[in-house]
């Protein structure tokens, strides 16, 4: 998976470079401890997913532009102020195989370097009046913590539709995503149509891409550079598609299992969960949505010429679906 991602980053290798050292700059602060936790954060650097959708579709629209990178940090600081409330909220010790920020710091400076990154990109966009990149800003952070309360709130009642599911991850998860393909079509001054496309790019993509990632809940062994560990999501109660399937297509006799093995939940009961899971199919009923999702953001991708620029975005939304973290 190291090896695609690589590939994909090739046509913009310089431009990731350029932009590492700008979300530095832009991060950096007068006090010692925000700078020692920066430093940390960068340099346990995730997949830059969401940077790279911003800068390979202003390429393949347009060209690089300064407001394409500064899109790129207003998107990542967002989504690395997410993931460090996230695993507050969650409890996670670990992230990517290394220790959290929470885990080293606690919870209390953690949550307020959450606050720090986001205070961060509004400046950013603020400073250089960047009012259409502002609302994006506004919307995605404001869906995303809509998408998250909905969840819990959902999580309570354990008869989550798929209608909400699918909600709740554009919310949580697509928004964001949406967000970095729509600002790299605005940081090269596309048209209102193409601004429109790309948006809904990015939601097929990020909807696909968040079902991947509750898919690996339910995988065999722990594996901690997911992000997060196996079998959060069940422990929490956090009903997503694959369970959803399962208790709509069960027995009642199975539905009452799985819903009390919800409600009771160990490592035990998920292995029973799991096992159902399998035997109504929804892992493959989920995969089968997914790939649905997959194929209409590439279907978007074929009213544009046909280049190494393109072709990059059609593997990376491969990647997307692919991957094994």
């Amino acid at each position: 998976m190291k090896i695609i991602l690589e590939k994909i980053k090739e046509p913009i290798k310089k431009e990731i470079e350029e932009f590492e050292k700008q979300f530095f700059d832009v991060i950096k602060s007068n006090i010692s401890l925000i700078n020692q936790i920066n430093n940390y954060l960068t340099h346990r650097k995730g997949k830059l997913i969401r940077p790279i959708f911003v800068f390979l579709i202003a390429k393949m629209l347009g060209g690089i532009q300064k407001k394409t990178y500064h899109t790129a940090c207003l998107i990542e600081l967002i989504h690395t102020a997410t993931i460090v409330h996230d695993d507050v909220i969650d409890n996670s010790s670990i992230r990517r195989g290394s220790f959290s920020i929470n885990a080293i710091w606690k919870n209390k400076t953690a949550v307020l370097i959450g606050d720090y990154l986001l205070s961060k990109s509004l400046l950013l966009a603020t400073n250089n009046n960047y009012n259409d990149l502002l609302k994006i800003i506004c919307k995605t952070i404001h869906n995303m913590s809509e998408g998250e309360l909905l969840q819990i709130e959902e999580s309570k009642k354990l008869n989550i539709t798929e209608k909400i599911y699918n909600q709740i991850i554009y919310y949580k998860t697509a928004s964001l995503i949406s967000a970095s393909c729509e600002g790299g079509a605005r940081s090269v001054n596309a048209d209102k149509k193409t601004i429109l496309k790309m948006r809904k790019f990015g939601i097929f993509t990020g909807i696909a891409f968040q079902i991947k990632d509750d898919l690996f809940d339910y995988e065999d062994k722990n594996n901690n550079f997911t992000g997060k560990p196996i079998g959060v999501d069940l422990k929490e109660r956090k009903i997503t598609l694959p369970l959803i399937y399962t208790i709509k297509n069960a027995s009642k006799k199975d539905q009452k299992c799985i819903l009390d093995s919800i409600k009771n939940y160990d490592d035990k009961k998920r292995n029973q969960i799991i096992y159902y899971v399998k035997k109504y199919g929804g892992l493959e009923y989920a995969t089968k949505k997914m790939i649905n999702f997959r194929n209409n953001a590439l279907k978007i991708l074929e009213s544009y010429s046909e280049g190494t620029i393109r072709k990059t975005l059609e593997i990376m939304v491969n990647f997307i679906i692919e991957r094994n973290q």
